[in-house]
């Protein structure tokens, strides 16, 4: 188990292009992470794409195959290091569709965890996961959760209730929200007792332009970091499982 976690938020901003030319921009993203020392970097929601739901009118914006589309992000994984959580549409094996936050990790074929509260044209689009995913890195428990996940605090609290250290959120945020993003986060953060990072998509998207904000927040709800603006940028950040601990004492 150990005793730190490097962590890193990576804000981005979406490609024309769809998967193939995000991938390339993705890996760059990474490059950016691994010179900051970070284990586990985490993707917005819908990273690889970008959150245009009209866009996955076209087939070739989802996976269907993630081991075969991810390769080239598999490989840059597997040369750092790292550990990445992209967004993406994922089509699994027996044709359902999710909504869904993919870790690509060195070494193990791409982990699928689904977005479990759909709301929108979303509903239209995807089924929704019926519980939250926990991965276990390097012996930090991590919860995966997708954007509206965050503003159901029964989402975390479950997540808590099975011993996640760290609860990584891809999402969208968009200006005006600011004070919502910080809320959910400090709230879910400290209710939990558990570090929370927020990926939130950089640029612009359907949903409007974006807030910014993405960074981590600590176990006493408290950031930790933030990004400076609203377009790319790695945020990241050394968690320390001492402090973790000491705050589950209730000091």
């Amino acid at each position: 188990m150990s005793a730190e976690l490097t962590v890193a938020a990576v804000q981005s901003v979406p490609r024309p292009g769809g998967i193939a030319a995000n991938i390339t921009e993705h890996v760059h993203l990474l490059e950016d992470a691994h010179g900051h020392g970070t284990r586990l970097a985490v993707f917005p929601e819908l990273s690889l794409t970008g959150y245009d739901l009209g866009l996955l009118a076209d087939e070739s914006n989802w996976l269907t195959s993630p081991s075969a589309q991810l390769a080239d992000l598999q490989a840059a994984c597997e040369g750092m290091g790292i550990i990445a959580v992209v967004g993406a549409a994922v089509r699994e094996p027996d044709g359902t569709p999710r909504l869904a936050s993919v870790m690509v990790r060195p070494g193990t074929a791409p982990l699928i965890a689904g977005k479990m509260h759909l709301h929108g044209p979303e509903l239209e689009l995807f089924e929704p996961a019926e519980q939250a995913t926990l991965v276990d890195v390097d012996g930090w428990n991590v919860a995966l959760a997708v954007c509206f996940d965050v503003a159901q605090p029964s989402h975390a609290a479950e997540a808590a209730a099975a011993g996640a250290d760290l609860y990584a959120a891809s999402a969208v945020y968009v200006r005006g929200e600011e004070r919502r993003l910080d809320l959910h986060f400090g709230a879910r953060a400290m209710d939990s007792r558990f570090f929370a990072v927020l990926a939130n998509a950089g640029g612009e998207s359907t949903l409007g332009p974006s807030c910014g904000n993405s960074g981590l927040w600590g176990p006493d709800g408290h950031r930790i970091a933030h990004a400076s603006g609203s377009g790319s940028e790695v945020v990241a950040a050394l968690l320390f499982r001492s402090s973790l601990e000491r705050w589950r004492r209730g000091v």
